[in-house]
């Protein structure tokens, strides 16, 4: 992304430590860049969260707007340290991807060829595990085998509303995983209805979810805190239902690249998540996970529900 104006490009980690008789952790790692139109140099912050509710609390959150020469973000792994307003966190994470190939959103997959969507993404480690530690104010977290997916967006503008959801740690299907991307976009000036791009893994296969051929069966209900969607693929109907608490979400302000065009997003480390798989000539698969979701709602003029704004600029 170097060198290109009116983009930006984000890394990002989340993991879960959910399994059952634990108090649940999460954490989520973020690193962006930023190459303003009317600006040079670009910019770019370093962004951590540790969600942790046995601590009391919310989310322990640290984000500093600069770019480091010693950071490092990838499908292998994290690095880096992040210090503002009196608060300090440093991270040393390797991922190992635990076989899932790389999944691309987008489909069909010109779209990453094509202006619209503004923003592509891909999950580089769309099932995986981190070790590590993480240190935040002094309190050190040994990350030990937290199951983790990685993220990778980049673009020229935010969609106008959106939702990403990662779930995985079913108790009764430890193998199933759930990546999901929703998102509303402005078209010619007109915004278009939810789009869904994603995956389910269930029962050692990989099942499409959502791209341009399904958006007439999309639906969604999403606020903070709270989702509903029903997401149709080719032969498979996914409906979930994330619920997450308020006390432990955070919420920062995501820069566009003009000026007076930043969005707001909510992340919710610990989401809990229903799952629902029909298939034709299956017998439907209903699943659960109190912890193991993280869930994310981004978008213009959002209503936070209360969750206070993190008091950090972007970048």
């Amino acid at each position: 992304m170097v060198g290109v104006r009116g983009r930006y490009e984000s890394w990002f980690l989340s993991a879960r430590d959910a399994e059952p008789g634990r108090p649940p952790r999460a954490l989520w790692i973020r690193h962006t860049r930023h190459a303003y139109e009317d600006a040079d140099p670009g910019g770019g912050a370093l962004w951590c969260t540790v969600f942790d509710p046995a601590a009391g609390g919310g989310p322990a959150a640290v984000k500093e707007s600069a770019v480091r020469a010693d950071a490092r973000c990838g499908a292998d792994g994290f690095r880096g340290e992040a210090r503002a307003r009196g608060r300090m966190a440093e991270w040393e994470l390797a991922v190992a991807g635990g076989g899932a190939a790389e999944l691309r959103h987008l489909r069909p997959g010109l779209l990453y060829r094509t202006p619209i969507p503004r923003t592509k993404l891909v999950a580089p480690v769309p099932d995986g595990v981190v070790s590590g530690h993480v240190v935040v104010d002094g309190v050190v977290v040994d990350v030990m085998s937290w199951r983790a997916t990685v993220g990778h967006n980049w673009g020229r503008e935010h969609a106008e509303k959106w939702v990403w959801l990662h779930a995985a740690g079913f108790p009764d299907a430890p193998e199933v995983w759930l990546e999901l991307a929703l998102a509303r976009v402005r078209v010619a000036g007109a915004l278009t209805p939810w789009i869904a791009n994603g995956a389910v893994f269930l029962g050692g296969r990989r099942f499409r979810l959502g791209g341009v051929g399904h958006v007439p069966g999309v639906r969604v209900v999403a606020a903070a805190g709270r989702l509903e969607a029903i997401v149709p693929g080719r032969g498979i109907e996914v409906r979930v239902a994330a619920d997450a608490d308020l006390d432990q979400t955070v919420a920062f302000t995501y820069a566009g690249t003009v000026p007076g065009d930043d969005r707001t997003a909510l992340h919710a480390g610990l989401a809990s998540v229903r799952l629902g798989v029909r298939r034709p000539g299956r017998a439907s698969a209903e699943l659960a996970t109190v912890a193991g979701g993280a869930y994310e709602l981004g978008g213009r003029e959002l209503d936070a529900g209360g969750v206070p704004l993190q008091p950090y600029p972007d970048p």
